[in-house]
């Protein structure tokens, strides 16, 4: 049995690393801006590298460079992070009803490569998948963003220091090309980075910088989740009453 187990295994675990391809693909400039980025604020190649190993979440990388920017402490940076990635829990909780069962141990490996983009090509697979196609998605996508880190710091090192620190609006020129997308597609993504970033100027004048990002977007996601439902139902009275009138 174990014979004949292995090789479909293998096959199994090759398709996963074949979907998961065009995700490393589309890793490269992002990791690759990533360690650059890193290289500016001061991190090492090993430090750079490292956070890639153990995050392994584009976002909150940036986010946590920008933190790391301004002199963040390292508790601030930890909570911002785990905000920045709540969502993964709900795709783990997706991923693990459509995946075959399998020992916890596996799934917890796994678990910590469920990026945005590993999610959505394993998802998208028809049927259910077994642990070696995810392992197969993740791992290429994982080698591919933790190189790619250090090949940006290394190109950073090799441009000329005033460059370097010239370049270091970069960091903000990404979350603003990252947002714009979101802005056009819905409104309500307007009112919530308009929001945040008000709050977060009021609060950085009494409390620390990394603590008010934390409190601005805890409360602007909470003001949005209460506003949405009664706008719904708001909209809801409205169809009502004309169709009551038609």
């Amino acid at each position: 049995m174990k014979v004949i187990s292995a090789p479909a295994d293998t096959n199994i675990f090759g398709a996963g690393l074949k979907d998961g391809t065009s995700i490393a693909l589309g890793y490269m400039p992002a990791a690759i801006t990533f360690g650059f980025i890193a290289q500016t604020t001061s991190l090492s190649i090993i430090e750079t590298m490292l956070m890639s190993l153990l995050v392994f979440a584009g976002a909150a990388q940036y986010m946590a460079l920008s933190l790391l920017a301004v002199g963040t402490g390292a508790l601030e940076i930890i909570f911002t992070t785990f905000i920045v990635n709540i969502r993964h829990f709900l795709m783990s909780a997706s991923l693990n009803e459509k995946a075959i069962p399998d020992s916890p141990w596996k799934k917890a490996g796994y678990a910590f490569g469920i990026t945005d983009e590993v999610f959505a090509v394993t998802s998208m697979k028809q049927g259910t998948i077994s642990s070696m196609y995810i392992y197969g998605v993740f791992l290429i996508s994982y080698i591919s963003w933790v190189l790619f880190s250090g090949l940006g710091h290394t190109v950073g090192e090799l441009l000329p220091d005033t460059l370097q620190q010239s370049m270091t609006f970069a960091l903000y020129a990404l979350f603003i090309a990252l947002l714009a997308p979101a802005l056009q597609k819905q409104r309500k993504i307007i009112f919530l980075a308009g929001l945040a970033a008000v709050l977060n100027s009021l609060f950085t004048q009494i409390i620390a910088e990394g603590w008010s990002i934390i409190l601005a977007t805890l409360i602007s996601a909470m003001v949005l989740e209460f506003m949405e439902p009664a706008a719904r139902n708001e909209n809801v009275e409205a169809e009502h009453e004309r169709t009551e009138e038609s």
